[in-house]
């Protein structure tokens, strides 16, 4: 199983972003897929999830507001666009694979334990 996410870049504070994260090695349309962050220093924390057919969502609190997960199942991708970027969006994003919930079925979830497939992450900087 492969995650590799992209578009992470440094922007300016109020700017959007379009994160990527394309998966091979596991069907996945029949995988719920999330993404975390982790600032420098910090604990990875959890940004937002969605399940295996789109359907279903569930985003963190800080940030439900201004993040949206998307997926393409035809392209084995999932997205997070982030708009309005703070200085405190700034962190390694990481797309993960719920490995623990039955393929096809099974909530979004926050919880880190329920992800066995992770990526490598993607640097977002926000700064002026």
């Amino acid at each position: 199983v492969q995650l590799v996410e992209s578009g992470g870049d440094l922007v300016q504070p109020g700017g959007s972003l379009r994160l990527s994260c394309v998966a091979s090695g596991l069907d996945f349309s029949s995988y719920n897929m999330g993404w975390f962050r982790q600032p420098s220093g910090k604990e990875r924390e959890f940004v937002a999830a969605i399940n295996w057919a789109g359907t279903g969502t569930y985003y963190g609190d800080s940030v439900k507001d201004r993040f949206t997960i998307s997926r393409d199942n035809d392209k084995n991708t999932v997205y997070l666009h982030i708009h309005s970027l703070k200085p405190e969006d700034t962190a390694v994003y990481y797309c993960a694979a719920d490995s623990l919930n039955p393929p096809g079925r099974g909530l979004p979830t926050s919880q880190q334990s329920a992800y066995g497939y992770w990526g490598q992450g993607t640097q977002v900087t926000v700064s002026s």
